[in-house]
C-alpha cells in the first residue's frame, strides 16, 4: 500500500511537471499570435487610414474601368447649287496610334528585335532608336505610345511582322479633301492640352459645339481575369454624335472665282484679295474667297496666323466710291432726285471740312445728271445728294442697309465696321462726316456688308440676311433647312429699278467698262479708296468693285477687293476681274443673253 502511494505520489509529480511545460508553450504561442496580430492591425491601420488615398487610387487603376465614349465629329459638305449634289468638305478619316504593351516584351533581346523592325519602317535616326529602346524596356507598362498618326497601309505592314507587344488604337482625324478651297470658310480643328478636338475659325469654330456632339461615359469594374463583374454595378451614358452641315457654297463657282482672283492678285501685286458671290434673292453665299489662304490639313505650317482671318467678313475698310449707290438709293427713294436731276460740278466743295472736298485728280465735271455723278464717280455730286437728304435721314438709310452692325452670318470672326462718325455732331445739317460718308470715306464696312447692300438694289429693295448654312443634318435623321429671311424693306421697287439702270450706265458709259459682259445688262460700281494713315490719307489704296446681273433677273451679286495693288485705279484691277468671273457665273447657270 505504501509503495503504491509513493508511486502514486511520484506519478502525480511527473504529471504536474509536464502540465507546467505545456502551459509555458501555450503562453509562448499566444504571445506569438498576439505579436502577429499587432503587426496585422498596424499594417491595416497604415493601409486603411494613413495611406488610404494612395492605395485607393492604385486599386482604381487596376480594378476599376472607366472609359469616356467619344462622339463622332459632324462632317461638312459643299454643293452644286444647280443640282443640289453634295461634296465632302470637312470629313473624318481613320488613322492609328501605335503603342507597345511592354509586359509582353520580356527581355532585351525581344526589345531589340521590335526596335530594329520599327526603326526600319519609320526610318528612325540614332536618337529616336535609343529613345524607342528605352520605351520598350519598361517591362510593366501596358500602354507606351510610339507613333501618333499611322495610315492603314503602314498599319498593315507592321501587323504582318507579328511583333510582340505591339498594338494599335484606331482614332479619327479631321481631313479636308479640297485642301485650300474656301480654307477660311472651313477653319480647322486642333487638339487642346486635354486632347480634346476644338474647332478654330470659320465653320469649324462657329459651329464647334454642334459639330463636336456630346461625349458619353461608361464606368464599371472587372475581376483579376479582366472580365466584367456583373453585380458590381455600371454607369453609362451614350455619346451623341455631332451634326452634319451642308453649306450654300457652290464647289464649282468657289474654285473658278478663287483661282481667277488668285491669278489677278499676283498680276496686280496686291497684298490681299477677297471675293463674295451671293444670290441676291435669298442671301445664300455661293462663293467666298480670302487670299492669301492656307491648307487646313497643315494649318500649323503657315507663316502668319493672319491668313486664318476671312477678310471677306472680318476686315473692315473705307469702301470709297462703291458706297455712292447707297446714298443715291436713299435720295431716289425719298423722291429728292431722279436719274436725270441736273447737277453742276464746280470741282470742289468748301466749308464743310478743314480742306476742300474734291474729285479724283481734282477734276471738275461741270454740267451733269445724277446718272453722270455715278458714271464719273463725282464726290462733289454725292455731297449734293447728302445735302438734300440731311444728316439724320442719310444715317437712317445707311443703318437700314445694314451697315454698322454684324449681318449675323453663321461663321466665325465676323466684323461690324463702324459708322459712328455720323453721330458725332448734333443737329441735322450735313457736316464733314456726313459729306464724306456719302462717297465712302470716314466710315468702314466689310465686303459682306457691301455685297448684301447691293443685293438690296438687285432684288427690288429688300435686305436679305446672308447665310452660308443650307441644311443641318442631325444624327437622329432630323433635317433643318435654312429658309431665306427678309430683314426689312429698305427702298421701294421703283427706285431700286432706277438705280439698277444707272449702275448699268456706269459700266456702259462710265469708268467701269472693263466689268462689262457682252450680251448682258450688268450693273456695278468701282471704288478706289485711299487708306487712312495717322490722321490723314496715304497714297496707298484699296480697290473694289461691286455689281450684279443680269438686271432684269439677277442670279448673282458679287464684290471683289484688292488691298494695296500696284495699279492706280480699280477700273484697271477689280473691274476687269469682275467681268471675267461674271461671265463664268452666267455661263455656269446657263443664263441666256438679254441684249
Amino acid at each position: 500500500m505504501k509503495k503504491r502511494r509513493v508511486g502514486t505520489t511520484y506519478r502525480r509529480q511527473g504529471q504536474g511537471s509536464r502540465q507546467d511545460s505545456g502551459d509555458t508553450r501555450i503562453r509562448l504561442v499566444a504571445l506569438v499570435f498576439c505579436f502577429a496580430a499587432s503587426i496585422v492591425v498596424f499594417r491595416l491601420v497604415l493601409l486603411m487610414i494613413l495611406q488610404h488615398s494612395f492605395y485607393e487610387a492604385l486599386a482604381i487603376g487596376s480594378h476599376e474601368i472607366s472609359q469616356k465614349l467619344f462622339p463622332e465629329r459632324g462632317e461638312i459638305f459643299i454643293q452644286d447649287s444647280r443640282t443640289g449634289e453634295e461634296y465632302p468638305f470637312a470629313i473624318n478619316k481613320d488613322v492609328f496610334l501605335l503603342y507597345a504593351d511592354t509586359r509582353d516584351i520580356p527581355d532585351d533581346e525581344t526589345a531589340t528585335l521590335v526596335e530594329k523592325k520599327l526603326a526600319t519602317i519609320f526610318s528612325y535616326d540614332e536618337a529616336k532608336v535609343a529613345t524607342l529602346f528605352l520605351q520598350l524596356n519598361k517591362r510593366d507598362d501596358p500602354y507606351e505610345p510610339i507613333e501618333q498618326q499611322i495610315d492603314e497601309q503602314t498599319k498593315t505592314a507592321i501587323e504582318e511582322l507579328v511583333l510582340p507587344g505591339i498594338g494599335f488604337v484606331r482614332k479619327s482625324e479631321r481631313f479636308y479633301p479640297e485642301s485650300q478651297l474656301a480654307a477660311q470658310v472651313a477653319g480647322f480643328v486642333r487638339k487642346n492640352e486635354e486632347g480634346e478636338t476644338l474647332g478654330q475659325y470659320g465653320i469649324e469654330g462657329y459651329w464647334q459645339k454642334e459639330l463636336a456632339g456630346e461625349g458619353g461615359f461608361f464606368a464599371g469594374a472587372r475581376g483579376a481575369g479582366g472580365g466584367w463583374i456583373p453585380l458590381a454595378g455600371r454607369l453609362s451614358q451614350e455619346a451623341q454624335d455631332g451634326v452634319n452641315l451642308v453649306l450654300t457654297i457652290d464647289r464649282t463657282l468657289q474654285y473658278l472665282a478663287c483661282e481667277e482672283l488668285r491669278k489677278r492678285m499676283g498680276e496686280y501685286g496686291a497684298k490681299t484679295a477677297s471675293l463674295i458671290i451671293m444670290d441676291p434673292k435669298s442671301g445664300a453665299i455661293r462663293a467666298m474667297c480670302s487670299l492669301p489662304d492656307f491648307d487646313p490639313n497643315t494649318y500649323n505650317k503657315v507663316d502668319s496666323i493672319a491668313v486664318f482671318n476671312n477678310t471677306s467678313i472680318f476686315t473692315a475698310y473705307e469702301p470709297g466710291s462703291i458706297f455712292k449707290p447707297v446714298a443715291m438709293a436713299a435720295a431716289l427713294n425719298e423722291n429728292l432726285v431722279t436719274p436725270d436731276t441736273y447737277f453742276y460740278d464746280p470741282g470742289s466743295v468748301e466749308g464743310l471740312c478743314d480742306t476742300p472736298i474734291k474729285n479724283a485728280n481734282s477734276k471738275a465735271y461741270e454740267d451733269q445728271t445724277m446718272t453722270g455723278v455715278l458714271e464719273n464717280s463725282i464726290n462733289t455730286g454725292m455731297v449734293e445728294v447728302a445735302m438734300k437728304l440731311k444728316k439724320k435721314r442719310l444715317r437712317d438709310y445707311i443703318e437700314a442697309f445694314g451697315f454698322g452692325v454684324k449681318t449675323g452670318i453663321e461663321i466665325d470672326s465676323e466684323g461690324s465696321g463702324t459708322i459712328e462718325s455720323l453721330s458725332r455732331n448734333k443737329g441735322d445739317n450735313v457736316d464733314c462726316y456726313a459729306a464724306t460718308a456719302s462717297f465712302g470715306q470716314g466710315i468702314t464696312v466689310t465686303p459682306l456688308q457691301m455685297v448684301t447692300a447691293f443685293s438690296v438694289i438687285a432684288n427690288g429693295g429688300v435686305l436679305m440676311k446672308p447665310y452660308i448654312i443650307d441644311k443641318i443634318l442631325y444624327p437622329s435623321g432630323k433635317v433643318d433647312s435654312t429658309h431665306p429671311k427678309e430683314v426689312r424693306r429698305v427702298i421701294d421697287p421703283r427706285p431700286a429699278s432706277l438705280l439698277a439702270g444707272m449702275l448699268v450706265s456706269v459700266i456702259d458709259n462710265g469708268q467701269a467698262a472693263a466689268a462689262a459682259v457682252p450680251g448682258y445688262y450688268i450693273a456695278g460700281k468701282t471704288g478706289t479708296a485711299q487708306i487712312a494713315d495717322r490722321g490723314g490719307y496715304s497714297e496707298e489704296t484699296n480697290h473694289s468693285f461691286v455689281g450684279f446681273g443680269p438686271i432684269d433677273d439677277p442670279v448673282f451679286t458679287m464684290i471683289i477687293t484688292f488691298e494695296k495693288p500696284e495699279r492706280k485705279f480699280s477700273s484697271a484691277t477689280a473691274a476687269p476681274t469682275f467681268g471675267v468671273i461674271a461671265k463664268e457665273i452666267l455661263d455656269y447657270y446657263r443664263v441666256a443673253p438679254g441684249r
